[in-house]
């Protein structure tokens, strides 16, 4: 089995999914609008051009997503959850959440702490939360992904 996170935005999955693909080194798999759905997935005219689902890889995970379509689905912004990455270096973590906090709203700064070499959380321009999380082998009490 597998676990993956599956987001819903507000009309803006496709862009969103530009930016992780690029900022995250993955690439878009799949995207279909609502508009190549048969009678147009039941999102109407107006969703025609929204993402009724999408697919980005990043080595061997994969990120979903879709537009939230009203009155069916009214987008609400996540509460409760953020997307965790577990970079390679401190280096690497320092870039990702560069990345990701621009035009965003930073929680925490990416810094050093207690468990970590560098963690930092955001929210994005998108409206996504994300954990970055840099761990060297001996403090990490988590099995790295």
């Amino acid at each position: 089995m597998k676990l993956n996170a599956y987001l819903t935005f507000n009309g803006n999955c496709a862009q969103a999914f530009a930016y992780y693909a690029e900022h995250l080194g993955g690439h878009v798999v799949a995207s279909m609008t609502f508009g190549d759905a048969p009678e147009g997935g039941g999102g109407g005219p107006e969703a025609a051009d929204k993402i009724m689902h999408a697919c980005l890889m990043i080595g061997e995970q994969a990120l979903m997503g879709s537009d939230a379509v009203t009155p069916y689905c009214p987008y609400e912004p996540l509460k409760g959850v953020s997307i965790a990455l577990h970079p390679d270096s401190a280096e690497e973590a320092e870039r990702l959440f560069a990345a990701l906090s621009a035009n965003g709203k930073v929680e925490m700064p990416l810094q050093q702490t207690f468990w970590a070499t560098r963690f930092g959380s955001c929210t994005d321009q998108f409206g996504v939360p994300w954990m970055v999380n840099y761990m060297e082998a001996e403090k990490t009490d988590c099995p790295k992904p």
